[in-house]
């Protein structure tokens, strides 16, 4: 194993580092979670005339899909606290023509100039707060009374193959700290129970949550193992734990994680390992 062995695995850091890596491989991140994103959206079902706050909207793609949704009666504003990443979602809207407007703030803390929303969506951008209680209940300022909230969350580490395989890799070359349950960062709401406790202790109730399952494309559609394995090394914060090694380790690393999706990969759709995630409802 690798002698340099991180500290932690760190909270990412949106609004820098990690920001600048998602802008960096926009396409890959948001092909591999974009069938999750469509399902949300389904179970949203937005309708003309609705105001809805699409919260760590990263590069804008789902604040775009709501705007088209809500039509000219409707408004889709987009909230996420990587500059680089609402700048990016901006030039998106200016060259479709989308009406999708996008603020760069920290949810946790902001206050919006703006009448209140109807909705609020999330795709992966709510697990990542310090203090989720008081970032929740602050969002609750920004919504009508009853206004309803649809959020994907990623589920359990162990039903998703994507970051299990990964992470597997990762293990075999560097000591890496234990997980800590419920700490900021993707699986934080991986225990329905403690999203639940959250979202009450906030001011939300009548919470209800569907399993998601199916397979993700690690580095997008169609990446080739290659392609996948240079996007874990430069966009995942596994692969950010691996470029802090020597380079004997991150050649091995590299190699190993090539073999595992190799045996993954199929022709024109990409390397597919499975994944499961939460669309969960509740009301303010």
């Amino acid at each position: 194993m690798g002698e340099n062995a991180p500290e932690a695995l760190k909270g990412e850091d949106w609004a820098g580092e990690m920001g600048a890596r998602w802008l960096a491989s926009l396409d890959r991140f948001e092909g591999m979670i974009a069938p999750i994103g469509t399902a949300l959206l389904a179970q949203a079902d937005y309708q003309p005339g609705e105001r809805v706050l699409d919260l760590g909207c990263g590069g804008g793609a789902t604040t775009l899909a709501i705007a088209e949704a809500a039509g000219a009666t409707g408004a889709a504003l987009g909230l996420d606290v990587a500059p680089m990443l609402i700048a990016r979602a901006e030039e998106r809207a200016a060259a479709s023509g989308s009406p999708a407007r996008f603020v760069c703030a920290d949810a946790a803390t902001a206050t919006l100039d703006e009448p209140p929303f109807d909705r609020l969506f999330s795709r992966f951008g709510s697990m990542f707060f310090p203090d989720p209680v008081a970032a929740f209940a602050n969002l609750k300022t920004m919504l009508t009374p009853s206004a309803r909230i649809d959020l994907a969350v990623w589920a359990h580490p162990r039903d998703n193959a994507w970051m299990m395989e990964v992470m597997s890799v990762v293990r075999a070359h560097v000591e890496v700290p234990p997980a800590v349950p419920r700490a900021p960062g993707p699986f934080a709401f991986e225990d329905l129970g403690y999203l639940e406790d959250i979202l009450t202790k906030a001011g939300f109730s009548g919470m209800e949550a569907a399993g998601y399952t199916g397979e993700q494309a690690v580095g997008g559609p169609g990446a080739t193992p290659a392609e996948a394995t240079d996007f874990v090394l430069a966009s995942m914060a596994a692969g950010r734990i691996l470029l802090q090694q020597g380079e004997d380790v991150l050649a091995t690393a590299r190699a190993d994680l090539g073999k595992v999706f190799t045996r993954h990969y199929r022709e024109g759709e990409g390397v597919m390992l499975s994944c499961k995630a939460w669309l969960v409802k509740a009301v303010a």
